[in-house]
């Protein structure tokens, strides 16, 4: 155990520097891997959306009038006349929705074309004609008309907040929610906005409130995010989504959850009366897509402008969100779920999730929780996989992210929380990863290695068995229990000196190769060849309960070898040759051994000595195969064995019991 230990230092090592400069990486701000962990988060934010898209609401409280391309066709290009808007507006209020809320801004005077007619005529013009025509001018006032509209029903203006600084501020901005960007003797760090885009003044006084419309996209152009408060010229503005809601349930002005940090506020959310609205620092709030293009309801203008339809009942009690889907128009938005989405059903996902109190949250300690996610997840990468199989580890892995991923999703479902996920699934890929290049680059180099040291003496089938976890198989030095097998030529001297040395090597070749074949069929281990001997053993390198039993299977099948060899070496003229077999078990030292120029996996001590003893004893009590009778413990039922004799060999203090297998 502590030798595998120590062969998995290096991967546990590796493991931890790798996790450790994964998080780094992560949560760094230099480009280009801030850039690819954004987009990295992103993809799994999206990802988790659409797995996760609750789809369309049941009773929407919030509708869309959309100015659609069939509007344009029946009413005109936009901008319509402001007296076919205010037509709009009146249909929308007659249809019975609680607030009209607009997702277009009136930033510019429409010309009266009265007034045009009498700038037309000039001085010319008698004083009846030019009365006449100044008397007009009031049924011709489309600005004028708007407004009276506006002020007959609650209506919430829009306005854009935004970085074009190119041109004169348009129109006119509401009261601020808040006149500075100092609280409480502290300033309040939010975005900042340089110009704006308001409605004219004569609207703003008509309408019940006002709110921004603006959407900022994130770095790849999706819209995931929206700011429910905007800084401008030092004052701090709303939203027009949370205008509405206020407005429909006749609230008071928002209100900031701050926090102190540092010299600074940072800001952590916003209150509507008793709603929540958790938010970034920046005062943005995740959008709650309800699904694509289409999850709330529209209502073409051109169907309320048109005598010939119905007032739609869905209007009733509503927020109705006057905007457009044209494509002319430029409001089309890409989002998560939709590549493109009206922007005003953007604001729609957000006033639903107002009325019905329910936002995603990512609080300031998600960050943290992401980190330590990470940390406690790749710790257990760390410290598992070294000592797993590539299977098992990919097997691993694959559950610790899926497990991960459920959970992700579990708190994304049931309780609104936006996690974080590329953290934990870098530091468990990097980790996996680490370990995959470790085993395929280092621990195949080992293999080689082992293949090659035990190739000679091993069986092909258990060198790959071995193969599969070299660490396991130490070459150092240990004490184990083996069987050994010593295998002599009887007469060896006399048959080499009938026969020249070609004939020799190749007698002893045809004799070593079916000897060794047996003894790797039986799981035996080569030690070495001397001279006409053959030195195998069985329990090492690997274990094997059964040695006793396989070491006694393979010298009797050497002993049948050798009579089948004797037949074949008569009918060619070679002398016959006869072996005698010794077998012992007991405790060895075995490894690798030798100087630094040669060495050799082999065994030592008193139980080879004894192994080597009793071999050259068959030729004194005249039979082939004698066993030890430590040999004998456990298999006495296997063979019929007979008590040879009881002796005591050279070296040795205590005699031993010999016996022979009676066949």
């Amino acid at each position: 155990m502590l030798a595998r230990l120590r062969a998995r230092l290096t991967p546990l090592s590796l493991g931890m520097v790798v996790l450790a400069v994964t998080l780094v990486a992560i949560h760094t701000e230099r480009e280009p891997l801030y850039s690819a962990v954004v987009a990295a988060q992103n993809f799994f934010y999206d990802q988790r959306l659409n797995w996760t898209q609750p789809g369309p609401p049941d009773d929407p409280q919030v509708v869309i009038v959309d100015i659609d391309e069939r509007s344009l066709s029946a009413v005109g290009r936009w901008p319509w006349p402001r007296e076919r808007v205010a037509d709009l507006v009146a249909a929308i209020q007659e249809a019975g929705a609680a607030v009209v809320a607009f997702d277009v801004v009136f930033a510019e005077a429409e010309r009266n074309i009265a007034e045009r007619v009498a700038q037309a005529v000039g001085d010319d013009a008698d004083a009846a004609m030019r009365q006449r025509i100044e008397s007009l001018m009031p049924a011709f006032d489309g600005d004028r008309r708007l407004a009276e509209q506006l002020a007959r029903g609650d209506s919430v203006l829009g306005y854009i907040l935004h970085s074009d600084v190119t041109g004169e501020h348009d129109g006119v901005l509401p009261e601020p929610l808040h006149p500075s960007l100092t609280i409480d003797g502290l300033p309040l760090s939010v975005l900042q906005m340089p110009a704006y885009t308001g409605n004219r003044r004569q609207f703003q006084e008509a309408a019940h409130g006002a709110g921004f419309f603006t959407v900022l996209a994130d770095g790849d152009g999706v819209v995931r995010r929206v700011p429910m408060v905007l800084a401008y010229n030092g004052a701090l503005y709303s939203a027009l989504s949370v205008e509405a809601v206020r407005e429909l349930h006749l609230l008071p002005a928002l209100q900031l959850d701050t926090a102190p940090l540092g010299q600074r506020l940072t800001l952590e959310g916003v209150r509507l009366g008793s709603l929540y609205i958790p938010t970034d620092h920046q005062g943005q709030v995740l959008v709650p897509f309800q699904g694509p293009r289409g999850s709330f309801p529209y209502i073409s203008a051109a169907d309320l402008l048109s005598p010939e339809v119905d007032s739609p009942r869905s209007l009733e009690g509503s927020i109705a969100l006057l905007g457009t889907s044209a494509l002319g128009l430029y409001d089309i938005r890409p989002t998560p779920l939709d590549r493109a989405m009206p922007g005003v059903e953007v604001h729609a996902n957000i006033i639903h999730a107002m009325l019905e109190g329910s936002f995603p949250r990512r609080p300031a300690w998600v960050e943290g929780a992401d980190l330590v996610s990470a940390i406690a997840l790749g710790a257990v990468a760390v410290l598992a996989l070294p000592f797993l199989s590539p299977w098992l580890g990919l097997i691993l892995a694959a559950l610790l992210i899926a497990g991960f991923t459920a959970w992700n999703l579990w708190a994304w479902v049931e309780l609104e929380l936006a996690l974080g996920y590329v953290s934990v699934v870098a530091g468990v890929v990097a980790v996996t990863a680490t370990n995959f290049i470790w085993g395929f680059a280092f621990e195949h180099r080992r293999r080689n290695q082992l293949r090659q040291r035990f190739g000679e003496y091993v069986p092909p089938q258990l060198v790959e068995q071995m193969a599969e976890n070299p660490a396991a198989y130490s070459q150092e030095g240990e004490n184990r229990e083996i069987t050994l097998l010593f295998c002599d030529i009887r007469g060896f001297t006399t048959l080499s000196e009938k026969l020249d040395a070609a004939d020799v090597k190749a007698v002893l070749n045809r004799f070593f190769t079916p000897m060794t074949r047996i003894i790797f069929e039986h799981h035996g281990t080569i030690d070495k060849y001397v001279g006409d001997m053959i030195m195998a053993f069985w329990g090492a390198p690997m274990d094997d309960p059964d040695q006793r039993r396989h070491a006694v299977q393979a010298a009797l099948a050497m002993l049948e070898e050798v009579d089948r060899l004797k037949v074949v070496f008569r009918a060619e003229g070679l002398p016959e040759i006869d072996i005698g077999i010794g077998l012992n078990t007991g405790l060895a030292n075995v490894g690798d051994m030798g100087s630094d120029y040669r060495r050799a996996y082999t065994a030592i001590g008193d139980a080879v000595n004894l192994a080597a003893r009793i071999e050259s004893l068959t030729k004194e009590y005249g039979s082939r195969l004698l066993i030890s009778e430590h040999t004998r413990a456990g298999i006495e039922t296997e063979w019929p064995l007979i008590e040879v004799d009881r002796v005591q060999v050279k070296g040795r203090k205590e005699p031993v019991t010999l016996y022979r297998v009676d066949l």
